[in-house]
């Protein structure tokens, strides 16, 4: 696929690679920035989240239901209501909750530390080809109506998932042999030097059957991107979002999130 047809992020300058061990964006071998790396908190990668049966069966559950055609050459499925972001107005009408094979998925993330108290109140489900040129843009999720953590489960092959940050300003790198919990409290003296923030993409490897969590700084600050040349086979990613604030209990609409969750997790939706 011709490189021009890539969202513009997948041209930055400074590429870093995420060390799910680490929880750093480290320079790749044989790049000037080799050897460096700087903190990249707010990202979780849970691996073999899910079986390869499960696998097997939730995309065939997918595939049982009509996909509609979206942006960039994929294609989607949505369980939620029905959202206008610019007016900040939503409507329940058709929305029936999750879908029954998510049930046990969402059971399983409470097991796991900082998804204990995850409630989805929706899924959305994206298929990619690279037939099909798929692909999705730089873009932040709303903060309006979704919460704090973003949730994506990978399926039927592995892909990257291209960060980068428009803010002005530098990132300050260390060395990578510095790497530990007093680099920046100045209680050790390490090499540094620094690269600015809106030329450097970090690419999280993401394998497949793998669930992605992005909070914080990864959810709010840093864009997320799919490229093309990243789709080498069908993907299947369904993202669960949950409820801001404004939606729980003590938030102005707190009634109306209620119902939204209810309504989702009756584990009874169908795609609307």
């Amino acid at each position: 696929m011709d490189r021009s047809h890539d969202p513009p992020c997948s041209w930055k300058k400074y590429h870093f690679l995420y060390c799910p061990d680490t929880g750093w964006a480290m320079g790749p071998e044989d790049s000037e920035f080799e050897g460096w790396a700087f903190p990249f908190p707010g990202v979780t990668l849970i691996k073999d989240f899910v079986t390869p049966e499960e696998e097997a069966e939730m995309v065939c559950m997918m595939d049982s239901d009509p996909w509609k055609l979206s942006q960039s050459g994929r294609r989607k499925q949505d369980y939620g209501p029905k959202v206008n972001f610019r007016k900040q107005k939503l409507k329940m009408a058709g929305f029936q909750g999750l879908p029954s094979f998510s049930q046990k998925v969402v059971q399983r993330m409470g097991v796991y530390p900082g998804l204990e108290d995850f409630q989805p109140v929706e899924q959305c489900n994206l298929d990619y080809s690279p037939e099909r040129g798929s692909a999705i843009d730089p873009h932040l999720d709303d903060a309006w109506l979704w919460g704090e953590r973003l949730v994506s489960l990978n399926l039927l092959s592995a892909t990257v998932v291209s960060m980068s940050c428009e803010a002005p300003g530098s990132l300050l790198l260390c060395s990578a042999l510095s790497i530990g919990p007093d680099v920046f409290d100045g209680s050790i003296v390490a090499p540094s030097r620094s690269v600015p923030c809106q030329e450097v993409e970090v690419a999280i490897c993401v394998p497949c059957r793998s669930l992605l969590v992005l909070t914080g700084a990864a959810r709010h600050q840093w864009t997320h991107a799919i490229h093309r040349r990243h789709i080498v086979a069908r993907r299947v990613c369904a993202t669960f979002r949950e409820l801001s604030n404004e939606f729980l209990p003590g938030g102005k609409r707190q009634q109306l999130g209620q119902e939204l969750l209810q309504a989702a997790l009756s584990f009874q939706g169908r795609p609307v």
